[in-house]
Parts: structure tokens; C-alpha cells; sequence
């Protein structure tokens, strides 16, 4: 890893950033190249064990300040929470990499409970985040949101419907929330990915073989490069998939995304916490 690729403006992202989804993964990745920028991080994940030792890893490594909270993002009380750890703090960049679906299968045979839990964490949980760091951005003048998205997000997906209809709404949320935050010096930037091997991935049991997926590490760079290319960053691995999904023929995209979703393990886009 290397602290000079991607080119990061600590002076206008840092002096802190908050991390949701950074215990494991591209959440994690991004935090490594943040830190070695000189910029504070603060790691948010439901699980403490994973958090504390990337906290310690990223300490050893840069020298940075680190703090960890443990917490469901999908919770009612969650921005209550965070807000008492990071209130003290100048936060400059956000990224929400929470999100993963934990269920996968006919969307009405889903419990009710996990419906609203995906839903709650990929659309409410981003926006009520965005909404509350990007105030305090737009007063100051500088800063950066990432909400990592997915190709699931760009047409009908058989098995993880309740996901992809909330990629479906961080996209569209993104490419407005570029537009205003722009305005204040914010940067905005929805990044779209694919297959990554992440843990996430492998406790859905999905195990990609060489060259088949992105690695984390891949796709942290990716997002970094592209700070000030908003609204919309497609992973190369996927772009021209993005492409062939951008159709009017809604049916025709559907159709294409459930052969892949149902045929293989290549048709299956989820990432985050």
C-alpha cells in the first residue's frame, strides 16, 4: 500500500473521517490508504473484534488517531450513538461501505424482520449519515461522501431484491446529492461494484475462483482516484456490464440479471459490513 497512490487532500478531507462498514473489506482497505494520508479515522461495524484490530493495524501503521464503535446502522437509535463519538470532531470525509445483504432467496419467503433490516440499512441508514456529516461539510466548505453501491442497483435481481431496489435508491440519492453538495465544495461520489471478494461474500458461502472477482484493495484505489469524478464511478470490471444494463427495455435487463444472479456465482453483487 503505498500513501502517495491514490493522491489524497488530507487538508480537505481530513482531519477525521468516518468509516461505516470499515471492520473488514473495501471499508477497511479505504481506511488503510486514509490513514496513511494523515487523516483521522473513526471505524463503525457491528462487531468489535474485527474493528479493534483494524484500529491497531491502521495505529501501528500511520500513527493516526483511531476510534471504534460498535453498532447496527439499521438501528433506530444509531445516529444518537454515533453522533456522541464523533461530535467532537472535525469530520471531513464519509464513507457508508454498510450494506451487505445477509439473506438471499424468493423475496416472500424472506422474514419480514430482514426486509425491513436491508431496507433500513442501505437507504436510511446512508441517508440519515449523509444528511448529518454532509451539514457540518457544507458549513465548513470541503469535504467528501462516498456511498458504495452495487451493479445489483441497475436492474431487477432475482434472490436479493430488497437490496438491489435499495442500490437502486443510493444511486439516484447520490447523483442529487452531487449536484447539491457540489455547490458548498463537497465532493459526492457513488461508486458501483460487482463481484468482490470480500468476507461478506465468503459467509454467503460465495467463493470466486482467480480473476474473477475484484479485491478490495482494487476497488478502495478505484474510489480514491475518482474523488472528483462524481456523481457515478463504475468499476472497469463492470462497466460494460453498467452499459448493457442502461437500457429501456426493462425487461430485457431483468431478465439478462436473473440468468446471471440464478446461473452463477458471477451474477451475485454484494458488498459492505
Amino acid at each position: 500500500m503505498s500513501a502517495t497512490f491514490p493522491p489524497i487532500d488530507a487538508k480537505k478531507y481530513g482531519p477525521w473521517a468516518v468509516i461505516a462498514g470499515g471492520s473488514e473489506g473495501i471499508g477497511s482497505a479505504l481506511a488503510g490508504y486514509l490513514a496513511e494520508a494523515g487523516i483521522n479515522i473513526v471505524l463503525v461495524a457491528r462487531k468489535i473484534e474485527p474493528l479493534e484490530e483494524v484500529a491497531a493495524d491502521l495505529r501501528a501503521r500511520s500513527g493516526v488517531e483511531v476510534r471504534t464503535l460498535s453498532l447496527d446502522l439499521s438501528a433506530d437509535d444509531m445516529l444518537d450513538r454515533l453522533r456522541a463519538a464523533t461530535d467532537d470532531i472535525d469530520v471531513g470525509f464519509l464513507v457508508y461501505n454498510a450494506g451487505a445483504s445477509h439473506v438471499t432467496g424468493e423475496f416472500i419467503n424472506w422474514p419480514l424482520e430482514d426486509v425491513e433490516k436491508v431496507v433500513r440499512l442501505n437507504t436510511l441508514g446512508q441517508a440519515m449519515l449523509a444528511h448529518h456529516f454532509g451539514k457540518l461539510m457544507a458549513q465548513r466548505g470541503k469535504g467528501g461522501i462516498v456511498l458504495m453501491g452495487s451493479l445489483a442497483g441497475n436492474a431487477g435481481s432475482p434472490t436479493v431484491i430488497p437490496y438491489a431496489g435499495a442500490k437502486a435508491f443510493s444511486q439516484i440519492f447520490s447523483e442529487g446529492l452531487w449536484w447539491e453538495m457540489k455547490q458548498h465544495g463537497v465532493d459526492v461520489l457513488h461508486v458501483v461494484v460487482g463481484s468482490t471478494d470480500t468476507p461478506a461474500m465468503r459467509r454467503l458461502g460465495i467463493v470466486y475462483r482467480n480473476n474473477e472477482a475484484d479485491m478490495p484493495d482494487e476497488v478502495a484505489r478505484y474510489t480514491l482516484a475518482n474523488l472528483t469524478n462524481g456523481p457515478v464511478a463504475v468499476v472497469p470490471s463492470m462497466q460494460e456490464r453498467f452499459r448493457q444494463l442502461a437500457t429501456i427495455n426493462r425487461a430485457a435487463a431483468t431478465e439478462s440479471n436473473a440468468a446471471l444472479v440464478m446461473g452463477n456465482t458471477e451474477g451475485t453483487w454484494l458488498e459492505g459490513d
